[in-house]
This record gives C-alpha cells, sequence and structure tokens, in this order.
C-alpha cells in the first residue's frame, strides 16, 4: 500500500480540497453509521482490551500494544495480540511477533476464537475500535499530541477515521507526546468520565548511534516522530528519506539506500516497523531503531488494568 499523507489534513483551516471530498465523507459516516447500527454485538469469555484510534496513523497503537502485554506478562496472565489480516500490513504483525503469541484472521473473531481455544486469558485488540461486532471491556483511543485531529473532518476530507464524538464510546485516551490541556478540555467535553494518560518513545539502543553519521528512512504515517527523536538525542543525520506508511520496499530501492550510507560512509537506519517489513536478506546492511513506550503515571495505568482483568 502506497499512502501519503495529504498536507491539507493537519491543517487548521478548512481548505478548497476538503470541501471538494466532502461529499464522500458524507457517505463514508452514512455508510459507518449503517454498520454501527445493524451490527451484532458479542461478549466473549475473556477480558478484551482495545487499542484503537480516531485519527488515521500514527498515533503509537502498535508500541502501546506492546507495553500493555509485557504489564499483563508481568501480572501473570496469558496475553495474546489479535489483529485482523491485511496482506499489505505485515510489519506491526511481525513487530509484535518478536513480542507474544498473535491471531490474526480476516475477521477479528475468528481469531478471537482460536485464542480462546488455545487458552488465552485476556486479548489485546491493535486497532478495531471501529468494530461493532466486539464487546470490549476496556477500550483505548490513542492521539499523537502534536497532530491531534489534524483539521477535524472525516476522510478524505480530513485524517479521522469519524468524528471525535466516537470518544464516547472510550475508556480511556491514551496522548503521546507533552500534557496538553487544551486537548484535555475537547476530551472531557465529550466525556467526562474518560481517563486521560499520556506516553512518550524511549529509544533503547540510542548510544549505538551517537558518534556515527546517519542517513535514516521510514514509511510509517508519522515519519517525522521518528526523525524528531533521532534529532532530540544528537544524532548526526545527514539524510531523512520519507516513503508512505506501510510501504513495500523494492530490492532496488533498499540498494539504492545501502549505496547511498556507504557513500557517506553512514550508517543506514530505520524504524522497527520498517525493519521487519525489510526482507531478511536486506537486514544485514540496515540498522533500525528499538522503540519503548513510556507510561506517565504508570502505576495508576497498572492499577487500572487490574480493575478489568
Amino acid at each position: 500500500m502506497k499512502f501519503f499523507k495529504p498536507k491539507f489534513w493537519d491543517r487548521n483551516k478548512i481548505s478548497f480540497f476538503s470541501i471538494l471530498l466532502f461529499p464522500i465523507t458524507l457517505l463514508i459516516k452514512l455508510l459507518s453509521f449503517v454498520k454501527k447500527i445493524t451490527t451484532r454485538t458479542r461478549k466473549f469469555s475473556i477480558p478484551i482490551i482495545c487499542v484503537g484510534n480516531v485519527y488515521l496513523g500514527g498515533t503509537g497503537k502498535t508500541p502501546l500494544c506492546i507495553e500493555i502485554f509485557i504489564i499483563l506478562k508481568n501480572l501473570n496472565k496469558n496475553p495474546v495480540f489479535i489483529r485482523k489480516k491485511y496482506s499489505s500490513f505485515q510489519d506491526e504483525t511481525n513487530l509484535q511477533k518478536q513480542v507474544g503469541p498473535l491471531y490474526e484472521s480476516k475477521k477479528r473473531i475468528d481469531a478471537l476464537n482460536k485464542a480462546i481455544y488455545n487458552k488465552a486469558d485476556i486479548a489485546i485488540l491493535d486497532d478495531g475500535f471501529q468494530d461493532f461486532s466486539i464487546k470490549k471491556d476496556l477500550s483505548i483511543v490513542c492521539f499523537n499530541e502534536k497532530q491531534w485531529i489534524g483539521n477535524g473532518l472525516v476522510i478524505p476530507s480530513g485524517p479521522l477515521r469519524e468524528d471525535l464524538s466516537a470518544l464516547n464510546r472510550a475508556n480511556w485516551v491514551v496522548i503521546n507526546g507533552k500534557k496538553n490541556t487544551n486537548i484535555e478540555n475537547e476530551i472531557l467535553k465529550k466525556d467526562k468520565t474518560i481517563k486521560i494518560f499520556y506516553t512518550k518513545y524511549k529509544a533503547q539502543n540510542i548510544n549505538e548511534f551517537k558518534n556515527e553519521k546517519v542517513v535514516c528512512f521510514a514509511g510509517i504515517a508519522n515519519p517525522d516522530s521518528f526523525f524528531n527523536l533521532l534529532k532530540d538525542n544528537n544524532i548526526n543525520i545527514l539524510e531523512k528519506i520519507s516513503f508512505p506508511d506501510h510501504y513495500n520496499y523494492s530490492d532496488n530501492e533498499l540498494e539504492n539506500l545501502v549505496n547511498k550510507a556507504k557513500e557517506n560512509n553512514a550508517t543506514l537506519l530505520t524504524t522497527e516497523k520498517d525493519f521487519f517489513r525489510i526482507e531478511e536478506n536486506h537486514r544485514k546492511n540496515i540498522k533500525h531503531l528499538k522503540i519503548k513506550v513510556e507510561i506517565e503515571n504508570k502505576k495508576q495505568f497498572i492499577e487500572e488494568i487490574n480493575k478489568i482483568i
């Protein structure tokens, strides 16, 4: 899948393109509403934690899922990841498989049934906030503090999968970034009972690149989050190259990137998601930044999770 996020999505003002696309937005909202009221919701025998989003991509869902998995393991639970199967979205799947058992299917319900049959006692739904067929015990919606909701419109006029009013279905909101009272106030206007947590990315192996020149590339929804993390850690970036989200690199493109780094006597560096999307025979010439999500007020976060398990 090749998809560059349109720049007008994140502008504060409504653009001409947003207005032009608005009839399609209305149709999508109508179809979503019909799907919601016609879908039968099923309750499962194990607790289900859903980590989803409203803003399309780049909100930190997958790293948060991994951190929740680690928390649950430390609480002596037997958690699993549940994903809807997409042939072109295997980067996140490959990343989570490095951490623990993952079940995926074209229907999340089928993946859940298989996980329960195999003795899972709690499921982490990576994405699925818009899947009304599954009753969630805890619904978490992720945002990135810098992009927030962009222009506030639903796709294709804007970056939202549904209106912000969807937060009335959420229990928690997790914001990746700095504390922002304006965003908090907007969230609490939708539902005063929502709990708000903050996270930040921490690079676990950043010291490996402190004394090196780096050519970095990323094919994720929010590549600036990767580039800025390197910059904030004073990494010597010679060049940064962006590709569309979930990009499938060709052999020729990877060879060109490797050669570019070699010509500059530099390290070729990418994200974990990109690294596990790349064919193994190319990985030997590429390094990746290992990211961990740090949760502020982690003690309270764990206490709240304990209430549902």
